[in-house]
Protein backbone atom coordinates (compact mmCIF):
# COMPACT_ATOMS: atom_id res chain seq x y z
CA UNK A 1 0.00 0.00 0.00
CA UNK A 2 0.02 3.28 -1.22
CA UNK A 3 -2.52 3.28 -3.67
CA UNK A 4 -1.76 5.38 -6.41
CA UNK A 5 -4.57 7.47 -9.08
CA UNK A 6 -2.84 8.53 -12.08
CA UNK A 7 -4.95 10.68 -13.79
CA UNK A 8 -3.87 12.04 -17.73
CA UNK A 9 -4.87 13.51 -20.89
CA UNK A 10 -5.66 11.08 -23.52
CA UNK A 11 -3.14 10.64 -26.39
CA UNK A 12 -0.15 8.42 -24.93
CA UNK A 13 0.23 5.13 -26.61
CA UNK A 14 0.37 1.47 -24.26
CA UNK A 15 4.00 2.05 -23.88
CA UNK A 16 4.31 5.57 -22.49
CA UNK A 17 1.33 5.02 -19.90
CA UNK A 18 3.22 1.90 -18.96
CA UNK A 19 6.37 3.83 -18.46
CA UNK A 20 4.73 6.40 -16.45
CA UNK A 21 3.31 3.90 -14.29
CA UNK A 22 6.75 1.80 -13.43
CA UNK A 23 8.29 4.93 -12.67
CA UNK A 24 5.59 5.96 -10.21
CA UNK A 25 5.80 2.45 -9.01
CA UNK A 26 10.20 2.74 -8.68
CA UNK A 27 9.57 6.01 -6.80
CA UNK A 28 6.97 4.62 -4.20
CA UNK A 29 9.86 1.83 -3.62
CA UNK A 30 12.38 3.97 -3.20
CA UNK A 31 11.36 6.93 -1.03
CA UNK A 32 7.93 5.33 0.68
CA UNK A 33 9.35 2.19 1.54
CA UNK A 34 6.06 0.61 -0.41
CA UNK A 35 7.68 -3.67 -0.12
CA UNK A 36 7.82 -5.12 -3.11
CA UNK A 37 4.92 -6.50 -4.99
CA UNK A 38 2.75 -4.03 -3.18
CA UNK A 39 1.80 -2.17 -6.56
CA UNK A 40 -1.99 -0.38 -6.33
CA UNK A 41 -2.40 1.87 -9.36
CA UNK A 42 -5.26 3.47 -11.02
CA UNK A 43 -4.60 5.21 -14.27
CA UNK A 44 -7.59 6.95 -16.34
CA UNK A 45 -7.08 8.95 -19.34
CA UNK A 46 -9.76 11.91 -19.50
CA UNK A 47 -10.54 13.80 -23.23
CA UNK A 48 -8.60 16.74 -23.53
CA UNK A 49 -10.08 19.58 -22.07
CA UNK A 50 -11.05 17.25 -19.47
CA UNK A 51 -8.36 17.86 -16.68
CA UNK A 52 -8.29 22.16 -16.02
CA UNK A 53 -5.14 22.98 -14.28
CA UNK A 54 -4.67 25.76 -13.39
CA UNK A 55 -0.99 27.48 -11.68
CA UNK A 56 -2.01 28.34 -8.30
CA UNK A 57 -0.65 31.66 -9.05
CA UNK A 58 2.67 30.21 -9.21
CA UNK A 59 3.35 31.01 -12.72
CA UNK A 60 3.74 27.54 -14.22
CA UNK A 61 2.72 26.93 -17.69
CA UNK A 62 0.89 23.39 -18.08
CA UNK A 63 0.53 21.78 -21.35
CA UNK A 64 -2.00 18.82 -22.57
CA UNK A 65 0.72 16.84 -20.86
CA UNK A 66 -0.47 17.50 -17.75
CA UNK A 67 -0.07 14.37 -15.25
CA UNK A 68 -2.46 14.32 -11.51
CA UNK A 69 -1.61 11.78 -9.42
CA UNK A 70 -3.17 11.27 -5.95
CA UNK A 71 -1.05 8.75 -3.62
CA UNK A 72 -3.46 7.48 -0.40
CA UNK A 73 -1.26 6.27 2.14
CA UNK A 74 -0.28 5.81 5.55
CA UNK A 75 2.22 6.81 7.93
CA UNK A 76 4.81 8.64 5.74
CA UNK A 77 6.29 12.11 6.97
CA UNK A 78 6.96 15.22 5.86
CA UNK A 79 10.88 14.52 4.88
CA UNK A 80 9.34 11.42 3.02
CA UNK A 81 7.20 13.37 1.15
CA UNK A 82 9.04 15.90 0.21
CA UNK A 83 11.71 13.30 -0.86
CA UNK A 84 8.89 11.49 -3.30
CA UNK A 85 7.90 15.21 -5.44
CA UNK A 86 11.70 15.54 -6.19
CA UNK A 87 12.08 11.90 -7.23
CA UNK A 88 8.79 11.80 -8.73
CA UNK A 89 9.53 14.85 -10.84
CA UNK A 90 12.91 13.47 -11.59
CA UNK A 91 11.93 10.33 -12.81
CA UNK A 92 8.87 10.72 -14.58
CA UNK A 93 10.78 14.08 -16.65
CA UNK A 94 13.62 11.14 -17.60
CA UNK A 95 11.95 8.20 -18.09
CA UNK A 96 8.76 9.65 -19.72
CA UNK A 97 9.58 13.13 -20.86
CA UNK A 98 7.46 14.80 -18.34
CA UNK A 99 7.72 18.39 -17.95
CA UNK A 100 7.61 19.12 -14.28
CA UNK A 101 5.35 22.05 -14.82
CA UNK A 102 2.76 19.51 -15.75
CA UNK A 103 2.92 17.28 -12.42
CA UNK A 104 0.45 17.84 -9.86
CA UNK A 105 0.77 15.51 -6.40
CA UNK A 106 -1.56 15.29 -3.77
CA UNK A 107 -0.85 12.80 -0.72
CA UNK A 108 -4.06 11.41 1.08
CA UNK A 109 -3.13 10.16 4.67
CA UNK A 110 -5.56 7.13 6.16
CA UNK A 111 -5.53 4.52 8.97
CA UNK A 112 -5.00 1.02 8.96
CA UNK A 113 -8.62 -0.21 9.34
CA UNK A 114 -9.27 1.92 6.18
CA UNK A 115 -7.63 -0.82 3.64
CA UNK A 116 -9.88 -3.96 2.87
CA UNK A 117 -7.06 -6.04 0.23
CA UNK A 118 -9.35 -8.58 -0.39
CA UNK A 119 -12.36 -11.43 0.63
CA UNK A 120 -14.17 -8.32 2.78
CA UNK A 121 -11.42 -8.64 5.24
CA UNK A 122 -9.60 -5.79 7.17
CA UNK A 123 -6.30 -7.47 6.70
CA UNK A 124 -4.03 -5.15 8.59
CA UNK A 125 -6.81 -4.55 11.45
CA UNK A 126 -6.87 -8.65 11.55
CA UNK A 127 -3.10 -8.83 11.72
CA UNK A 128 -2.95 -10.77 8.22
CA UNK A 129 -0.23 -7.63 7.44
Amino acid sequence: MPLVRIDVQEGRTPEQLRELADAVQDVMLETFAAPPRDRYQVITEHPRGRIIAEDTGLGLERTDGVVVIQVTQQGRNQDQKRAMYAAMAKQLQERAGLDPSDLIISVVENTRDDWSFGLGRAQFVEGDL
